[in-house]
């Protein structure tokens, strides 16, 4: 068959994954190439069990493979036969030298770009899909052009806006599009080619257009603002529970001003995932290079402020439990970040668990999905933890239960069944408010929810 467009994608994770398979899916004139490092992973996107799980994902994949989308560990050859090469390479925080713990890791970046270069005899559009700090499709830039006579690359920023557990949704029927290049007449018919693919699907008001400055800076906002806002009411949630005041009540108080808009006002034990805490902890470090300290300290405070939720939490477990855990049994139901993903990776559920066993808590976690990564991320840890997939038989004989993840079948268990089986006093922690508190009181547990006065049986 021939193809109009050749696209190569170097990194099969989270965000390349899903964004090639949604590209093939709705541009059948394009041939779409997943490469990636790690054959355990191209194996599992080859089979019928995929390596990550997203709603939706499984049927977009099987659409597409085989017909122009196709997932290997050939990098070179890839890169040799593609027009368009997008870069969605693992970015994660550095944790040596220079701006360890705030800076992003851009080894696997620059490997990359040198990769691309040593396999390339003809032009290319290169697209930044990971997550990187702003000005470094410069350095991409001087990477690619260090040979003088050699092709001509373009770099592209085209950060992903997605949301795990809607990255599909988010993909098919996106808020927008966004596309930087440099304002030059190579650099804009490169973003014009990138624009070109989207438009195959997306309106064409829904795809903005910057320079490429702006595209990579708009990634680490956006990220920084939505945080900021978790951040924001879940200081006041602590504020409601001094003063009887109900943070859902406020949130959706505050959230009917349409300056201020009802999203992410979700008081809760805290975020987590694989980009809040990084991206903002990247914006710190720019900021600190810039000589802005005060915005710095102003973004920081964003992750400080999280952090607190979630020793916060522990703390209402310890101090109500009377103020000993040591040997009780607490369920936690979820260890995922959020609901409809499997990712672990920065969940609230990882502190809290450390937190519970330095206080010597016996825990039972259970997952519908995070069971796997819950292990890893515990693993080598002190302590008698149990992993469980039935969440009635993870609160057998509990005293406590923490509700950490919003997954819907959490709503709908027999919490009466669930009552009769655990020890008493029983008790219920709902970090993520979406139990019914007062049935839950009436059925004889004591209730402590986020940002409200709790429903006790005993003074």
């Amino acid at each position: 068959m021939e193809y109009q467009k050749s696209i190569l994608c170097i990194g099969a994770g989270y965000v390349g994954g899903p964004t090639m398979a949604v590209i093939a899916d709705r541009c059948p004139q394009y041939r779409v190439h997943v490469v990636d490092i790690n054959e355990e992973r191209i194996r599992a996107w080859n089979s019928d069990r995929l390596p990550i799980y997203e709603p939706g994902l499984d049927e977009v994949v099987a659409r597409a493979r085989g017909r122009n989308l196709f997932f290997s560990g050939e990098i070179a050859e890839g890169i040799r036969k593609a027009d368009i090469v997008f870069v969605s390479v693992n970015t994660p925080t550095k944790t040596f030298g220079r701006g360890a713990g705030r800076a992003a890791d851009l080894q696997y970046w620059e490997k990359t770009a040198r990769q691309i270069l040593e396999n390339t005899s003809s032009d290319k559009i290169i697209v930044e899909k990971s997550t990187l700090p702003v000005r470094t499709a410069a350095a991409m830039e001087r990477i690619l052009h260090a040979t003088p006579k050699g092709p001509h690359f373009e770099v592209v920023s085209n950060p992903e806006f997605l949301a795990e557990g809607t990255a599909i949704q988010d993909l098919e029927n996106p808020d927008r599009v966004l596309v930087g290049s440099r304002e030059t007449p190579k650099g804009v018919a490169a973003r014009k080619a990138i624009v070109e693919i989207y438009e195959n699907w997306v309106p064409r008001e829904r795809i903005l257009e910057s320079n490429i400055w702006s595209s990579e800076l708009s990634k680490l906002t956006a990220n920084a603002f939505l945080a900021q806002r978790i951040s924001s009411i879940n200081s006041i949630s602590a504020l409601c529970e001094k003063t009887r005041a109900v943070v859902d009540e406020v949130a959706y108080a505050i959230g009917m001003d349409s300056r201020i808009g009802p999203k992410f006002l979700k008081a809760s034990v805290g975020f987590g995932g694989s980009c809040f805490k990084k991206d903002i902890l990247n914006l710190v470090y720019i900021c600190e290079n810039y000589g802005l300290d005060e915005a710095a300290r102003y973004w920081e405070s964003v992750v400080r402020l999280n952090e607190w939720q979630e020793r916060r939490f522990v703390q209402n477990i310890l101090e109500n439990l009377f103020n000993t855990v040591a040997g009780k049994r607490i369920a936690l139901f979820g260890f995922a970040f959020k609901a409809n993903t499997g990712d672990t990776r920065e969940s609230p559920a990882i502190e809290i668990a450390r937190g519970l066993l330095e206080e010597r808590a016996d825990l039972v976690i259970t997952d519908p999905k995070a069971l796997q990564n819950a292990r890893m991320d515990l693993a080598g840890l002190e302590g008698n933890v149990t992993f469980e997939t039935d969440p009635y038989r993870a609160a057998d004989g509990a005293h406590a239960i923490a509700l950490l993840t919003e997954w819907d079948e959490y709503r709908e268990l027999d919490y009466e069944c669930i009552y009769d089986s655990m020890a008493n006093p029983a008790f219920l922690f709902d970090g993520r408010n979406v139990l019914d508190h007062e049935k839950l009181y009436e059925i004889g547990f004591n209730v402590f929810a986020i940002g409200k006065a709790p429903l006790k049986h005993f003074k």
